[in-house]
């Protein structure tokens, strides 16, 4: 089961790098996304084929974005990535993205949570 666990953090790692670092998300999800994607993110489509578009889409329009893994946890068929993203000349976000994996170690669903990391705080711990 260890083995597993580990299989299905690797994976999340490499298809979320080879997405948003690379900018290469149809290589991510050939390699890492069952026939099944269900997206909770309001602002992508269900599918792998949407999730290619919008990505891709990304990668045009902020080519020099990129993600800093932070945290992963992983549980039985979940993996969690705390995460910091760069944006050039925009805001940098703190995310939460939870991945649930199928048997086979492929990404079939996916939800996330973002906020922007303000310039100031009432208190000296950061986001990360």
């Amino acid at each position: 089961m260890e083995n597993k666990i580990e299989l299905n953090k690797q994976n999340v790692l490499a298809f979320y790098a080879m997405t948003f670092n690379d900018g290469n998300p149809a290589e991510a999800v050939r390699r890492y996304v069952g026939k099944e994607y269900i997206q909770h993110n309001p602002l992508v489509a269900d599918g792998p084929a949407a999730f290619i578009e919008y990505f891709e889409k990304m990668a045009r329009e902020w080519p020099d974005k990129q993600i800093f893994f932070e945290r992963v946890v992983a549980e039985r068929d979940m993996v969690v990535v705390h995460c910091r993203q760069k944006w050039p000349d925009d805001n940098d976000y703190a995310t939460i993205d939870i991945f649930r994996l199928n048997q086979d170690g492929k990404i079939v669903e996916h939800w996330d949570v973002m906020q922007v990391v303000p310039m100031e705080s009432k208190h000296n711990n950061t986001m990360f």
